[in-house]
């Protein structure tokens, strides 16, 4: 077991590496910040004696050297445009960012279970025929044209929720600014929610009514019949049980992929997350802003995927002793 999880450290370290490389090389293609930083009636004299002070001038090799060893201490450059370092403004908007990642995670999980193991438990009833169809329209549809309808039909139409801003905001703990807890950004928050959820639902619908049909055909769940065990116990209890690992795992990773989702949902509806300041980084040229964005989502996919790893390897032994080719 120490090995199992010492490779997976090893593999989650080197995979780390390989995204600060790439984050860090796409910085000259994005432009030139100084030309973002200085107004038109800089001379040129005094643009090069900013790139020079910037470093911008060294080789690729010196630059990424310096980068990482600031990395390392938890220092990922300083935003040319806030002034300020560019983890902490990243981790300024992260609690936007998460807000709206476990408001998607909860719609999913009370809609996505019930629909799934509904469509498992009567395949040929209409209503299952019509979550699967529903299920399979969500997946060809992208997230942008989800956000739209959401926005024209509840919050222009209707009228029922605002189309963009975070809302009024409460701080607790003293750490964090959350909508959770007000009317105001719990009605913000409802359609860039729904739209994220939208867009991973009809995965997890499909994934557990398999899992679920399969389990379905086991010869525990027909002892359980046979014993005269109540349906809601053997579905509940026992069938739905058994789905819900591969359920797990595949949601640890798609954890990580709402992050991604976030761009254009928060653009869309102008929340004010890691997303959004993303695009706003971009269009400034804001290039250590847009590395360490690309460096902390990609290591949110690392930690999430190697926790999932892990916790599935505890749960099924049968994965430890694969990866040790037995």
């Amino acid at each position: 077991m120490v090995i199992f999880i010492l490779r997976r450290l090893l593999q989650a370290c080197f995979v780390m590496i390989i995204i600060s490389l790439i984050s860090f090389a796409i910085q000259d293609k994005l432009g030139d910040p100084v030309q973002q930083m200085v107004g038109m009636t800089v001379s040129q004299q005094e643009r090069d004696q900013l790139r020079n002070e910037l470093g911008l001038n060294d080789s690729f090799l010196s630059q990424y050297w310096r980068f990482a060893q600031g990395a390392i201490q938890g220092d990922l450059g300083t935003s040319y445009y806030y002034k300020e370092p560019a983890l902490d403004v990243i981790l300024d908007k992260l609690p936007a960012t998460l807000e709206l990642a476990f408001s998607a995670i909860f719609i999913i999980i009370i809609v996505a279970i019930p629909c799934g193991v509904w469509a498992a438990i009567k395949p040929k009833h209409p209503v299952s025929r019509l979550i699967m169809v529903v299920s399979s329209i969500g997946l060809s549809i992208p997230i942008f044209i989800v956000a739209i309808l959401l926005v024209y039909v509840f919050s222009i139409e209707l009228n029922l929720a605002p189309s963009f801003g975070r809302g009024e905001t409460t701080n607790i703990f003293g750490v964090w600014e959350s909508g959770f807890f007000t009317k105001d950004g719990l009605r913000h928050l409802l359609l860039p929610s729904m739209a994220l959820a939208i867009a991973l639902m009809p995965i997890f619908i499909r994934l557990i009514r398999a899992e679920m049909m399969e389990v379905l055909q086991s010869e525990y769940i027909r002892f359980a019949w046979s014993k005269g065990l109540s349906a809601p116990r053997i579905y509940f209890k026992h069938a739905l049980k058994n789905t819900m690992l591969p359920v797990i795992t595949v949601g640890g990773i798609q954890a990580g992929t709402l992050v991604a989702y976030t761009i254009l949902t928060e653009t869309i509806f102008q929340w004010p997350g890691m997303g959004f300041l993303f695009m706003d980084a971009v269009n400034r040229v804001d290039t250590p802003l847009v590395s360490a964005y690309l460096i902390v989502v990609g290591g949110i996919f690392v930690v999430t995927n190697t926790l999932v790893d892990l916790i599935y390897g505890l749960v099924n032994p049968t994965v430890r002793l694969a990866s040790h080719g037995l």
